[in-house]
């Protein structure tokens, strides 16, 4: 196995993380557990715009604030928002970034990815680990797992016990509340307790998902989706994905496997998919799709065919390069592609798409005339057509969603721990 342990710089962190939620939305959580999610989420702000946020007296504020202040889950900090001309100095009330750490890991065929992120959603540190694309066993993918996880450690000068959740995510089905993995295209086996499989191997609290999810949940809690109560993600690289927020939350399914966008039928008896059925809309997408149909509609000659991201390259290259059964593959795919996303806004008709994931380096997928023949293929033609954005955050993406998916895990447990 070619293992190596890379580095690069982190991104911005924007101001908060978190789902901002509206005012008078009261989400069953406690009060003090309000109390922490608003202040991180707003990043920084004052008492009495905390109070007005939840709709909550200033004094029931002040004494929340003292027990998460004795807890030292809160911290205060001169507010230069405010002047004042007499008395106490004003502060605003921010998360105590030692409060607790949790890392986000996205596990894939060839190169997984680390984020070490702060109470606060703060990264820290962050690793990758690249080793040869093939399937793997359950034991070599969590040892792996435990060779990115100690790299990102060792560059954070902490321990594994200093960890409080890990975020595990990867391709395939996963039953995100019992931690079971149904079926993965990168593992040789089926049908596994993942979660209970990584806790034991790591000592440390694990919450497991599909990687769509991540990627959902990187939007929900630092992206573009964080003050939108609804919204649905559609990933393309491997596979097809998709995720979905319904009032500012993740929404699975009653078993933890819903939005399995590119495992519905779009032909009958048609294109054999990795899942092992037939006519599954990623057959006609994802990465082994249109190698697939290179490797049949193209001159060999014309490409590499060492890897499938080498045969991938050179097949844009050709279309770009005006070869026309290249061109045919690409709209072939983005015709299948409008077909999906036609299907998602007439059930759910959400008031935005986010593409994302390593193919949307492929314009040819969410070109005018894909998204033009999704509009024709809705129900509701009349209406303005469906708001579509592309978002290509990189490798860290998925991690960032592993971390958002650690911190949601622990959040009511972090606000009421007691000292």
């Amino acid at each position: 196995m070619n293992v190596e342990i890379s580095q690069s710089p982190l991104p911005e962190n924007p101001t908060g993380c978190g789902p901002i939620r509206p005012e008078t939305e009261n989400t069953g959580s406690s009060l003090r557990s309000r109390v922490f999610e608003t202040v991180r989420s707003a990043g920084r702000i004052s008492r009495i715009d905390l109070a007005k946020r939840l709709s909550v007296s200033p004094a029931s504020i002040t004494a929340l604030v003292g027990e998460l202040l004795d807890l030292g889950m809160l911290q205060e900090q001169s507010d230069t928002t405010r002047t004042t001309s007499r008395g106490r100095p004003p502060v605003a009330l921010s998360v105590q970034p030692d409060a607790g750490y949790v890392v986000g890991i996205k596990l894939s065929r060839a190169n997984h990815t680390a984020l070490l992120v702060d109470a606060a959603g703060q990264p820290l540190a962050q690793a990758s680990l690249t080793c040869t694309p093939r399937r793997r066993s359950v034991s070599q993918m969590l040892l792996e797992t435990g060779q990115v996880l100690d790299a990102l450690l060792k560059q954070a000068n902490l321990e594994r016990s200093d960890i409080a959740c890990i975020g595990l995510g990867m391709p395939g089905m996963i039953d995100h509340a019992a931690g079971h993995m149904v079926w993965s295209p990168i593992l040789t086996e089926v049908d596994l307790p993942l979660r209970r499989f990584a806790e034991d191997a790591f000592g440390v609290p694990v919450a497991v998902d599909n990687d769509a999810n991540l990627v959902t949940l990187a939007e929900l809690w630092f992206g573009k989706g964080r003050a939108m109560a609804d919204f649905a993600v559609v990933t393309i690289e491997q596979g097809v994905g998709m995720g979905l927020v319904i009032n500012h939350r993740l929404y699975r399914g009653a078993g933890s496997l819903g939005m399995e966008l590119g495992h519905t039928k779009v032909q009958m008896d048609g294109a054999l998919c990795q899942c092992g059925q037939r006519g599954c809309l990623e057959a006609y997408i994802a990465d082994y799709a249109l190698v697939r149909e290179a490797s049949t509609a193209l001159d060999s000659s014309h490409f590499d065919t060492a890897t499938p991201e080498v045969m991938l390259q050179q097949l844009y290259e050709q279309a770009k390069a005006g070869n026309e059964a290249a061109r045919v593959i690409f709209r072939r795919a983005g015709r299948f592609l409008a077909l999906g996303l036609a299907n998602v806004v007439n059930l759910f008709d959400p008031p935005l798409i986010i593409l994302s994931g390593e193919r949307m380096q492929y314009d040819y997928l969410y070109a005018d005339d894909v998204l033009r023949e999704m509009h024709a293929l809705s129900l509701n033609r009349d209406a303005a057509p469906q708001k579509v954005e592309t978002h290509a955050w990189g490798d860290l993406m998925w991690a960032h969603g592993a971390a958002a998916l650690a911190l949601s895990e622990i959040a009511d447990a972090m606000a009421e721990r007691r000292g």
